[in-house]
């Protein structure tokens, strides 16, 4: 909720594509740092602004269950791995257009990293229910 004169927020993630070691591996160690350095930066950043809610990365291994009662299991990482999501940040903003400008400041963009921006909803387009948990 947001408090009483401040404008109302909507949530966006901020999904981290293309984020695997494969992806630095050309930085040298000095370069690698200070790339996390600009990174942290940006997310503390976000957090001090009360823009950022959480951000985490996310392990390269992975499973996944399909098929009927979930019988098929399948674990990873899969060839397409790049294309994985890696990491997210969880934002508080106005709109579509503020989680974008953050997105575009992120230091990870000129190292390939791709992020894709999602709107969480209250409604399901199934018909389920779903519920955020009021920070």
């Amino acid at each position: 909720m947001n408090p009483p004169d401040s404008p109302p927020t909507s949530t966006y993630l901020l999904l981290f594509r293309n984020t695997g070691p494969e992806n630095h591996r050309h930085l040298s160690a000095d370069e690698r740092q200070q790339l996390m350095q600009r990174w942290n930066t940006w997310f503390e950043g976000l957090l001090e602004a009360g823009q950022a809610v959480e951000g985490q990365p996310l392990e390269l291994e992975t499973r996944l269950v399909s098929g009927p009662g979930g019988n098929r299991i399948v674990d990873g990482p899969f060839p397409e791995a790049k294309e994985a999501i890696g990491g997210y940040v969880r934002l508080e903003v106005a709109d579509l257009a503020t989680a974008t400008a953050i997105a575009q400041r992120h230091p990870g963009l000129e190292y390939g990293l791709r992020i894709e921006i999602r709107k969480l909803v209250d409604d399901c387009h199934l018909g389920v229910t779903t519920r955020r948990r009021a920070p």
